[in-house]
């Protein structure tokens, strides 16, 4: 038997009017979208995308980065750049 149920999700309107036009051009409603997400993470058993932060860094890898200058902080190490921190985790 399929039975369907309702989800509800709050979010600023910005952010649900350029999903939805992003999804219109794919030819999908707000509605399909989700349900395509939805069904992805319960089929995989993750997320569909890697998860940023607000840096635009990975989680492990902003928090190597924090643990890496702050060990350079300590030791006097300095970094000319925040690419060149980088390029020293690499």
């Amino acid at each position: 038997m399929n039975t369907q149920t309702t989800v509800q999700v709050r979010i600023d309107t910005k952010t649900k009017r350029a999903a939805e036009r992003t999804l219109g051009e794919m030819g999908l409603d707000l509605s399909s979208g989700m349900r395509l997400f939805l069904r992805n993470v319960a089929i995989t058993q993750t997320i569909p995308f890697q998860v940023r932060t607000i840096n635009g860094f990975t989680p492990e890898e902003e928090r190597q980065m924090l643990k890496e200058g702050e060990e350079a902080r300590k030791s006097g190490r300095k970094f000319s750049s925040g690419k060149a921190l980088l390029q020293s985790i690499k």
